[in-house]
């Protein structure tokens, strides 16, 4: 197994390596240039794109909080607003290294093994979370191929993400009540207890019970991911525009989609090569320069790993400014009580 373990990592590894080798060479890129550019990014961009990849954070951890509300058992520790921001910032800066779910994951189960059901609460939480964006973008990735479809533009992609976003938030009642139905209807009883299919079960008959299966929530947690993926879109452009490249905002937010759901299959750290070539195949087929395209994706994978561990190393700073605090509190407490 370790073996195993270890070939899949080289190969990753290798693979990383042929597809920015690749990136480089279609893109035309210059390392020189693109040095020079990174160099050049003003403070106040950089502070801006802080402030949207705080934003981005904060939304992640609203939609993680409020599935763990619905989720966690009474008897659970309540991870406070600081210390469930600090877990997401650091799925986000672990996630340069790691899939973006596998990381999310690591770092909420790391964070809420103190509070009780770690394993379900993170990795669960995060697995249902990310869901949401997946189901989000996959509805804009069908906007997007009927703009390309019929060759349209700003306009065509705009009236078609709404249309689509208006249609998720429609059928997510439907589609609870389906997915209740079926709880309800099939109990782990009709089938064999180790079967695929008896697991299966027991874990809808679980859904059933958790509170997660609620028109309500689901229907925060689809705004919440729209608001996430405008995030994502405008960070985007504001990596491009602290380089000085200019990409249409319509074009950004139709190729965002694709990389969203290549970086869920991604088989490198990171997603890193994978996320980029989608990205320029995605912005060339909406009109993008491939060379504009290139020289943008290397750039905006350097400053958004770099504002990734900045937040992240802010919200730990945070978070140990409170626990400290919280324990000057209990001192206090206890010696007044003395």
């Amino acid at each position: 197994m370790t073996l195993r373990r270890w070939a899949m990592g080289i190969g990753s590894a290798a693979l990383t390596v042929f597809l920015v080798f690749l990136l480089i060479k279609v893109g035309k890129i210059h390392l020189r240039v693109t040095l020079q550019q990174l160099r050049s990014v003003s403070w106040f961009s950089f502070t801006k794109l802080l402030l949207l990849n705080g934003l981005l954070v904060y939304l992640s951890t609203e939609k993680w909080r409020s599935i763990d509300a619905a989720w966690r058992r009474s008897s659970d520790g309540v991870p406070s607003p600081a210390a469930a921001f600090a877990h997401t910032s650091a799925g986000f800066a672990l996630g340069v290294f790691l899939p973006v779910q596998l990381a999310m994951s690591t770092a909420r189960t790391f964070g809420t093994h103190v509070h009780g059901g770690a394993l379900k609460r993170g990795t669960a939480g995060t697995l249902f979370e990310q869901g949401f964006d997946i189901l989000t973008v996959c509805f804009l990735a069908a906007a997007s191929g009927i703009t390309r479809f019929y060759r349209g533009g700003g306009m065509m992609w705009t009236l078609a993400a709404t249309a689509a976003m208006v249609l998720a938030l429609l059928a997510v009642g439907p589609s609870v009540r389906v997915i209740r139905w079926l709880a309800t209807s099939f109990t782990a009883a009709t089938a064999a207890p180790r079967s695929k299919v008896g697991a299966v079960l027991r874990s809808l008959s679980e859904l059933r019970h958790s509170g997660l299966l609620n028109a309500a929530l689901a229907r925060r947690l689809v705004i919440l991911s729209m608001l996430r993926f405008s995030v994502v879109v405008l960070m985007s452009i504001e990596t491009a525009e602290a380089i000085g490249v200019h990409i249409p905002v319509w074009q950004m937010a139709a190729s965002v989609p694709f990389v969203v759901m290549a970086s869920v299959l991604a088989l490198t750290p990171g997603g890193l090569g994978v996320n980029e070539l989608t990205s320029v195949t995605a912005l060339k087929m909406f009109g993008t320069p491939l060379a504009v395209g290139a020289q943008w994706a290397i750039a905006n994978r350097v400053l958004i790993a770099a504002s990734y561990f900045l937040v992240a190393l802010c919200a730990a700073i945070v978070l140990c400014a409170e626990r400290i605090t919280n324990r000057k509190k209990v001192r206090s407490s206890c010696l007044r009580a003395l």
